[in-house]
């Protein structure tokens, strides 16, 4: 198998994957899937784990039992086989913060039913809380790697249950990086976002003269 070109905008190493693929979450069709598939809960720094423990009062109420006792043995994160801080699962997949509700279906018409949704984002978008939900899950399908010397790698995470969203970023031509925009700006800058869109236009200049 080819291994994707890795690019490079300041500190931070970027799979191209990044910047020609395609992706757009399709709710209607996953209904959240990523929050209840997987072995290993949401990758976390402890900052974040500060921030979901100072709201977890005001999420309470929309956890389940099985959740809530998860929390109360082991907190809501825990190291991982890889030795990584992630938040803590139920059953050995389900994020302790998944809860279930409807939602607005936008472009069509309707509502999307019985969706899996983040309680903690549904608490920050209901104006509760200030914090939203971990950078890892708001990054995905990027997955962030940091490096002992300052670097930091960003990859494309290709998951089986996420074909609807890489069809319909197909259909709306819309990448990775540009889906992505709002919490790459919110975690690396403005500016390097825009020296991002930069190099994207570059490598698309250039993948259509080699053509």
């Amino acid at each position: 198998m080819e291994v994707p070109p890795i690019l490079q905008v300041g500190d931070v190493l970027i799979s191209s994957e990044i910047l020609t693929e395609c992706f757009c979450c399709d709710l209607a069709h996953c209904k959240g899937q990523c929050c209840v598939e997987g072995d290993a809960g949401a990758p976390v720094t402890l900052d974040e784990v500060m921030e979901i423990e100072n709201v977890l009062d005001v999420v309470w109420g929309d956890l389940s039992a099985s959740a809530q006792a998860v929390i109360d043995r082991q907190g809501v994160a825990y190291t991982d086989e890889e030795g990584d801080l992630v938040t803590s699962i139920v059953n050995g997949k389900d994020c302790v913060f998944t809860c279930y509700g409807d939602i607005d279906d936008f472009g069509r018409q309707g509502k999307i039913h019985h969706c899996c949704l983040c309680a903690l984002e549904k608490a920050y978008r209901a104006g509760k809380t200030r914090f939203c939900k971990p950078m890892s899950c708001a990054l995905y399908p990027i997955r962030v790697k940091e490096f002992s010397n300052h670097l930091v790698g960003l990859n494309y995470n290709k998951w089986s249950i996420c074909q609807c969203a890489r069809d319909k970023g197909n259909e709306l031509k819309l990448p990775v990086y540009r889906f992505l925009k709002g919490p790459l700006t919110q975690r690396f800058g403005e500016e390097w976002y825009r020296e991002l869109e930069a190099l994207a236009q570059n490598l698309a200049e250039a993948t259509t003269g080699d053509t």
